[in-house]
């Protein structure tokens, strides 16, 4: 199958790598032209995003966020809705809004293109991927998404991989959040936080907790995704629950923290720096004792 990818950073770099090695003729775009130098040695083939979308039977793209996923679609000089030819399939993994990516299928469906939003959630081949759009174009397309995915979840209609998505962000960031602030309070009050931590994921406070006694406490605030990523992620959710008058007060506060990191400069940082300013406002660190 021709295939192409719109979007190689990291994560859209290593989804392109796994469609290649599974045999299909990749072609690839990036803004950064660099970003698909290793692609281009695997064998892919660099071409524009309109030639992409001409010429490819399905078209993925990886992209920052809402407003990129825009400008590929619409823009005047460069979008390919113009140029995509009836019947083939687009994917965009990018973590989005439902409302920007319903508008991107509904223009798409009526040109005779299957539109699906495929968001995902750790690293390729073993990430998991929420899937939205035609049920019947999922089954079509299933082995495909199966190269670069090993959990597969059909969702429902165009938008509601998104939504799925943003859930999972809003639980895990705004738990990540009330991690930290248990921590302190406990901390502040004479508990030694290594042992809390070996407390809590015995007990109602279990989660995703590693990163604390695994780095945090250690004073090293690397991780994955970045403030950047967060505070996109935790807006869109909150907008989400706004627009359907669903309670978010745990969300909003987790994204004050977030964007008070970014705010500080750090928007290029792994979100764990947030801590941080949890810490300032506490007047304690989060950190193991000798």
């Amino acid at each position: 199958m021709r295939v192409g990818f719109i979007g190689t950073g990291t994560m859209g770099s290593s989804m392109a790598q796994c469609i290649l090695q599974a045999g299909h003729q990749l072609s690839v775009f990036d803004v950064r032209k660099e970003a698909t130098a290793e692609l281009l040695k695997g064998g892919a083939k660099w071409s524009d995003s309109q030639t992409i979308a001409a010429e490819c039977e399905a078209v993925f793209a990886s992209l920052p966020g809402p407003k990129q996923v825009e400008d590929v679609i619409f823009n005047k000089s460069t979008g390919i809705l113009n140029v995509i030819k009836p019947g083939t399939v687009y994917f965009d993994t990018t973590t989005s809004s439902p409302e920007v990516f319903r508008k991107v299928a509904s223009a798409l469906a009526n040109i005779g293109v299957d539109a699906m939003d495929t968001p995902v959630s750790g690293r390729p081949p073993q990430m998991t991927m929420m899937v939205g759009g035609r049920k019947e174009a999922f089954e079509k397309h299933k082995a495909l998404l199966g190269t670069m995915a090993k959990n597969l979840f059909y969702v429902g209609d165009a938008g509601t991989a998104c939504i799925a998505k943003l859930a999972t962000q809003y639980l895990g960031y705004t738990y990540f959040v009330a991690a930290a602030e248990a921590l302190l309070l406990a901390g502040k009050a004479g508990v030694n936080i290594k042992t809390l931590a070996e407390i809590i994921p015995f007990t109602a406070g279990r989660g995703n907790l590693g990163s604390f006694p695994n780095s945090i406490f250690k004073g090293n605030f690397e991780g994955t995704a970045s403030l950047d990523i967060i505070v996109k992620d935790m807006t869109l959710a909150c907008e989400i629950a706004h627009e359907f008058a669903s309670p978010a007060f745990t969300g909003v506060l987790a994204k004050d923290i977030f964007e008070r990191a970014k705010s500080k400069g750090w928007g290029d940082k792994p979100f764990y720096a947030a801590v941080q300013i949890l810490e300032q406002m506490a007047d304690f660190k989060l950190r193991e004792k000798d």
